[in-house]
């Protein structure tokens, strides 16, 4: 089998000392909030004032961060203030335990529709595309209506999606989804597959990003000169991503620009990330302070992927086909342009 690995401390490599001091106390604060969250297990809620003090000194300084780093668009963070407690409602239900799968996909694509605004939906001085569309009022004439949207074309269609297997693949449909939506000529983007997973034995100092080139579906010259994006419920450490992304540029590739769509991202994983690729940006709804030990983002939302498509047994580890079905009927119909795509790029293999 032939595989890429990349360790924790390479990625680290590119933080500068300043990211770092911003790191360490980031991490100080989140432990004071550790040391408060066992009252609330408990029942009492003595030190809500403090939790709610802490989080905000968080959210303040991370603000401040992503202020001074242009490649990072935090939608909680620069979003007009009417729009930011749909935001938080939206994190808020893909946190909770009790949401269920059905609910859980509803959330995340909630949330992606309000990543591709953030990115592409909010373009100023955009010339105007029209959208004719046949109704189904045929009385007195067949009834048509004229609708107009902004014209991106030439920020969409040279777009490839890079679906990081197995979490990332509804949000990546999601996304492709939008800009088909959002095309005058109905792009359909391409798409190229990467199978890359953790090593779940490692610790967060110790990490390695494992991608699979035998079960991977790419043509890496393909996307040269492309628009790369990325669509990935969470960003802990941004070694998934870089991992791949260094892959590709070792060809030779030469990425016109690459676009990180998160849910939720971690500093640490957002300033990995730019630190290290150039002309990368991150696009996420909400960032969160702190890692525990295995690399997991706390206070986060759980593992992602799971939460989507549910767990592989212990023998056995699905294909894509049998997660594209998981997802069932609906959402089969709904993306099926994106799922013919994803079939031509799986049956066109490697080159």
């Amino acid at each position: 089998m032939e595989k890429v690995i990349l360790k924790a401390q390479d990625i680290e490599g590119y933080l500068t000392p300043a990211d770092k001091e911003n790191l360490s106390s980031i991490t100080a604060l989140y432990k004071e909030a550790l040391a408060i969250f066992p009252q609330f297990d408990s029942g009492e809620r003595n030190g809500e004032d403090k939790l709610i003090e802490v989080f905000n000194k968080m959210g303040n300084m991370m603000q401040h961060i992503c202020q001074k780093t242009p490649q990072l668009h935090v939608y909680s963070f620069i979003s007009g203030q009417e729009n930011r407690p749909e935001a938080s409602r939206i994190i808020a239900k893909v946190r909770d335990v009790q949401t269920e799968n059905h609910e859980f996909v509803y959330y995340i694509q909630r949330a992606y529709e309000l990543l591709f605004k953030l990115a592409w939906g909010g373009a100023q001085g955009s010339n105007k595309n029209y959208l004719i569309v046949k109704t189904p009022v045929t009385k007195p004439v067949q009834n048509y209506a004229v609708h107009k949207i902004i014209n991106i074309d030439e920020k969409i269609e040279n777009t490839v999606m890079c679906v990081m297997l197995r979490g990332a693949l509804l949000p990546s449909m999601i996304i492709s989804k939008e800009i088909e939506g959002y095309s005058s000529h109905d792009y359909i983007t391409p798409f190229a597959l990467f199978s890359i997973k953790r090593n779940e034995s490692k610790k967060e100092n110790d990490m390695e990003y494992i991608l699979d080139i035998d079960r991977s579906f790419f043509s890496a010259h393909s996307l040269d000169g492309k628009d790369l994006v990325f669509a990935d419920p969470m960003n802990a450490t941004g070694g998934s991503l870089i991992t791949i992304v260094k892959h590709l540029l070792s060809f030779g590739i030469k990425p016109r620009s690459i676009n990180f769509f998160n849910v939720i991202c971690t500093l640490k994983g957002a300033l990995n990330v730019v630190r290290a690729l150039d002309n990368c940006n991150i696009y996420t709804l909400w960032m969160d302070p702190a890692l525990n030990e295995d690399a997991y983002i706390m206070p986060g939302l759980g593992d992602a992927g799971d939460r989507l498509i549910g767990k592989d047994s212990k023998d056995y580890k699905r294909n894509i086909i049998e997660l594209i079905a998981n997802y069932g009927n609906g959402i089969a119909m709904l993306y099926r342009t994106q799922l013919r795509e994803i079939e031509k790029t799986i049956l066109a293999g490697k080159k």
